[in-house]
């Protein structure tokens, strides 16, 4: 059985598994993430996470503030403990640049 989703004209497939899935110690090696190219895109699904009363994993925060790789960021953990990440980021190349910043794919949310 799956279940399919339409985010802001993506398409977000999910498939149910009877076998129960352990919850995380922290985002890493499992989380699904997906970015805003406008930040008020980001700020709808945050109002309306919260206005939901989603079960936020991590609260809305700004990472890497003042840096090329700054960004807003949230996650959602679903009824199955997948973690789902929304992002934002202030300059736009750095959604695949930002290379000389080790900083990305840190474990500072574990």
């Amino acid at each position: 059985m799956s279940l399919i989703l339409n985010l802001y004209n993506h398409q977000i497939v999910a498939h149910l598994t009877p076998e129960p899935l352990p919850r995380q110690k922290g985002v890493y090696p499992r989380h699904f993430g997906l970015i805003f190219l406008e930040e008020s895109d980001w700020e709808a699904l945050l109002k309306r996470g919260q206005n939901n009363q989603l079960n936020f994993y991590s609260p809305p925060k700004r990472r890497f503030i003042g840096t090329p790789i700054e960004h807003h960021t949230f996650f959602l953990e679903d009824p199955f403990f997948n973690l789902l990440e929304f992002k934002f980021y202030c300059q736009p190349e750095a959604i695949f640049g930002g290379h000389d910043f080790p900083s990305i794919g840190d474990r500072l949310l574990e």
